[in-house]
């Protein structure tokens, strides 16, 4: 299963969250970025699992030189 999918049956208000703050941000946001951000609104003891997540997936993209 995707991500987006078991963030939707896991925990549907922080995605409805994260899918209003995207849809009322003024700046492209991705889904992911929404809904970290509003999951960090929700639970705050899990900001630094979130944090690690975030930077393990940047260096994932980010090509090697």
């Amino acid at each position: 299963m995707r991500a987006a999918l078991w963030r939707v049956l896991l925990a549907p208000l922080t995605t409805l969250r994260a899918l209003r703050l995207q849809r009322l941000s003024r700046f492209p946001f991705d889904f992911d970025s929404a809904w970290r951000q509003a999951r960090i609104h929700c639970a705050p003891d899990e900001v630094e699992y979130l944090f690690q997540h975030g930077v393990q997936e940047t260096r994932a993209h980010r090509p090697e030189p």
